[in-house]
Order: structure tokens, then C-alpha cells, then sequence
């Protein structure tokens, strides 16, 4: 069962994702980000998803963050991932979608980049 606990740090709403994001929890991982992406907008605070608790990524969960990324683009909202594990750095990386969304070492980093 996928797991997302939300706290805020530095003015910015980081959101720990834990589990797998396969093609079994994607459309679960997709309900849970629904409601924090509607608020990730001009004017409210980035949305950073912590991804140091996430174990393996596969194309259908790459697809959700793609589509996260596109709404928050469309409503001038700031989402970016932080602390990809070596295995998911590498999906990422081969992938190249680490072009697609902003892509940080640790929360701490990304958290002095996004908060205003």
C-alpha cells in the first residue's frame, strides 16, 4: 500500500512518497497526488515530492509524475522531486526525465531553491 505523508518545510509542502510505483500503484499514487496538485498553483507553495522512501519506479509511475508536472505547469505552480534513490536516479537518468521535472539531491536542496 503506498503511503504519503505531507509536511511543510521552508515554505514549501514536501510530500514523503514510500513503496513502489509500479503499474499496481499507480493509479493510487494518482488519487493521493490529485488533491495536492490542485492547490499547486501561482501564489501557494511548491509542491516537492520526497522520493527517498520510493524503492522502484516503473513507466506507468514516470507517467503520473508527467502528467503532476504538466498540471502544475498549467497553473504556474512550481513541483520539482527531491532524493531519488540510486536505483530510481538511474531510471530517471536513462529515461531522461530528470529534464522533464526538477530533479534535487535532497530535500534540504530543494527546499532552498523552491521556498520563497
Amino acid at each position: 500500500m503506498m503511503q504519503l505523508t505531507t509536511r511543510e518545510q521552508s515554505g514549501v509542502l514536501v510530500v514523503s512518497v514510500s513503496g513502489r510505483i509500479d503499474h499496481a500503484s499507480s493509479e493510487e499514487f494518482t488519487r493521493l497526488l490529485e488533491p495536492l496538485l490542485v492547490n499547486c498553483r501561482q501564489g501557494q507553495p511548491a509542491l516537492l515530492l520526497d522520493f527517498s522512501g520510493v524503492a522502484y519506479i516503473s513507466s506507468a509511475g514516470l507517467r503520473v509524475l508527467m502528467m503532476a508536472s504538466r498540471q502544475a505547469k498549467a497553473q504556474q505552480g512550481s513541483f520539482a522531486i527531491a532524493a531519488l534513490t540510486p536505483l530510481v536516479q538511474e531510471v530517471f537518468t536513462i529515461s531522461r526525465f530528470n529534464l522533464i521535472v526538477p530533479c534535487h539531491a535532497s530535500v534540504d536542496a530543494a527546499c532552498k531553491v523552491l521556498g520563497q
